[in-house]
């Protein structure tokens, strides 16, 4: 290993580990890829060769080699493909891992090898994936797959959907099950309309309140085959005496509470459109649906583990179909890998106290209740954090319902639940909840000059003002709202750069809210710590997060998705760097617009290939300009 490359080495052997990949120096504990580089010498000799690293997950190999100079990155041949003469091997990153991928896959039983190229240091750099099998697919400089941040994409929990998605090129599981989950969310929203009339606001009611009875099946306390039985009791008297026992099985108290929300589920049992037969059916509406429900719906939420919010994936569903109705009450339901990310901004531990202010479905809670659970195995602290430590408000009440449905079914944290007006909320009251974390997806474009204490700055302030002394704060708000346009808002900027702190900005891409049309950021503070005018903030453009829009699906995640995080959350936490064009470092004053467009400089030092490029661009124009007669734009202005 040449002396130059040990600190590239270093910084490569980072973000294995980072990336949970046991990596081998210089060889590799399994014998039949040891027994193979003893003849793999990039010289051709036949002698032993040692790439940088090599690992071994599942059933694919990762090989290694690494540069310390950018101009020794990559190297292609007159035909436009990657030269394999041993020259170029020895001296080029991707076409030394390509040459000992292929070494392997030709002498042992592996056949799926990803031979890594990676230059530069973790400023700037370039790590590029070749898929190496027992085809000439790698040759093809067509079919080279996108440079990666992190080596997140290949360990244990990442790999199989990389392989699929990218070298496959088929859906994966996930991807699928997301499809699946939407198209069923449509499908229910049309018969809900069809055999329901019902109106927007009761569909995801009628969805969550069928749950909750659903739940009763397992105490022999409802059963699907009786609806449509007993004529002295309707199904939907049936479904709201299931909803009620389950709600007082879930100890939902005081019962003050527990009465608010079973009234929202009143309309069941005194619609009788919902629970007569429907001859086109041959049952009530109501069965219809539960029998839906159950096997659509039910068994995703009950059975899998997940921090995905489906009911509020399924209510977004119904606002996508009501006309915008949930944009123009400014309802923006938050998606799932946004809640998960400010679970890992805020960097959770089992012990932090998470309150929303605005909780909508529970999204955000249900995101961090999984998250801190996974970091315990005493169950008696797993229990603790769902009960005590996760606390929203809500001011709509079907929302607040459906909230607390949603905490019902993940397994509790309902009983701190609150349906009321956050801003009408005493913040000294709130901070005796202690949280340490505050979360928040506030009302959008609610504010105005004649309602100061609507604009997203306003939720902001008060949330602060509600969190324990030093909490963590993140939101996700409109980007406009960080530019401070009016003077009430430069006003409330101003009084929470003298109380609070701000961490930094991350501007996220236009499709975030696909097909609400918002260009949303992640604002994050310390709360009740005066921002110091030497603080060093950060801003940051995640546009390319490895998330885009499918056709009949929405926003989807890509395989890269998990690689732009982890490269998103190295550079937050400081340990890595990243250039200006991603992350800019400075201190801020609070009449500055707190996002990287404000701050950002190119200081990247133009090269001899841009320097030549921009000077044969040039001389193309003049030729252009001469050709049309044009020679004069080049003459020097003699009466200078």
């Amino acid at each position: 290993m040449p002396k130059k490359e040990a600190t590239t080495d270093l910084w490569v052997h980072d973000l294995l580990v980072n990336a949970s990949i046991d990596a081998d120096a210089q060889g590799s504990t399994n014998k039949e890829i040891e027994d193979a580089l003893k003849t793999a010498s990039k010289k051709g000799t036949g002698k032993i060769g040692r790439p940088e690293y090599v690992a071994v997950v599942k059933d694919y190999v990762i090989v290694i080699e690494d540069k310390k100079d950018l101009s020794n990155h990559l190297k292609y041949d007159d035909k436009g493909l990657i030269a394999e003469d041993s020259d170029s091997c020895e001296k080029y990153a991707v076409n030394g891992a390509v040459h000992y991928a292929k070494h392997i896959v030709k002498s042992t039983n592996f056949k799926k090898v990803f031979a890594i190229g990676v230059s530069g240091d973790e400023r700037r750099h370039k790590i590029t994936p070749i898929f190496i099998d027992d085809t000439e697919y790698y040759r093809d400089k067509n079919n080279g797959l996108e440079d990666l941040e992190s080596f997140m994409s290949l360990n244990e929990d990442n790999i199989d959907d990389y392989y699929v998605r990218k070298i496959v090129k088929a859906e994966t599981e996930t991807a699928k099950e997301i499809a699946e989950i939407l198209k069923d969310a449509s499908d229910l929203h049309e018969d809900l309309r069809n055999y329901g009339n019902l109106k927007d606001a009761e569909k995801p009611l009628v969805v969550s309140g069928i749950l909750l009875a659903l739940r009763e099946i397992e105490f022999k306390n409802f059963d699907i085959n009786s609806l449509n039985v007993d004529k002295e009791k309707t199904d939907g008297q049936k479904i709201y005496d299931a909803i009620n026992d389950n709600l007082k099985r879930a100890q939902v108290q005081p019962e003050v509470k527990k009465d608010k929300i079973l009234s929202q589920f009143s309309f069941i049992k005194d619609t009788p459109k919902l629970y007569e037969i429907d001859e086109r059916l041959g049952k009530s509406p109501l069965k219809y649906f539960t029998e839906q429900i159950d096997n659509k719906i039910y068994k995703s939420i009950r059975y899998k583990r997940s921090g995905e919010d489906y009911i509020g994936r399924f209510y977004s569903e119904f606002m996508s179909y009501s006309g915008g109705d949930g944009q123009t009450l400014g309802i923006i339901l938050t998606p799932k890998h946004i809640t998960e990310l400010f679970c890992d901004l805020a960097n959770l531990d089992e012990n932090d106290i998470v309150f929303d202010s605005c909780c909508g479905t529970g999204g955000f809670l249900i995101a961090a209740m999984h998250y801190m659970q996974k970091l315990t195995d005493d169950e008696m602290k797993k229990r603790k954090i769902s009960r005590d430590q996760l606390h929203g408000i809500e001011l709509r009440p079907d929302m607040f319902t459906i909230a607390t449905t949603n905490m019902i079914l993940r397994g509790d944290g309902k009983s701190n639940l609150l349906n009321a007006d956050f801003l009408k909320e005493e913040a000294n009251k709130l901070q005796l909840k202690g949280a340490t974390v505050g979360m928040m997806n506030p009302p959008y474009s609610q504010g105005s000059k004649q309602n100061p204490q609507l604009y997203e700055l306003s939720f902001i302030e008060h949330l602060l003002d509600s969190l324990a002394n030093e909490a963590r704060c993140i939101v996700i708000v409109p980007q406009s709202s960080m530019t401070g346009k009016t003077k009430e808002e430069q006003n409330i900027k101003d009084n929470i750069y003298k109380h609070h702190t701000l961490e930094g900005v991350i501007t996220l891409s236009k499709d975030t809210f696909y097909g609400v049309g918002t260009m949303p950021c992640i604002a994050i503070f310390t709360a009740h710590v005066p921002h110091n005018k030497n603080k060093i903030c950060k801003f940051i453009n995640f546009e390319n997060d490895g998330y885009k829009v499918a056709p009949h699906i929405g926003l989807i995640k890509t395989e890269d998705a998990e690689d732009k995080k982890a490269h998103l959350l190295d550079v937050w936490f400081d340990r890595i760097d990243a250039d200006t064009k991603f992350c800019v470092k400075t201190t801020v004053e609070p009449t500055d617009e707190w996002l990287h467009s404000f701050y950002y400089f190119n200081d990247e030092i133009p090269t001899e290939e841009d320097f030549d490029k921009t000077i044969g661009d040039y001389l193309t124009f003049e030729f252009s300009m001469i050709m049309q007669g044009r020679k004069y734009l080049f003459e020097e202005n003699e009466n200078v």
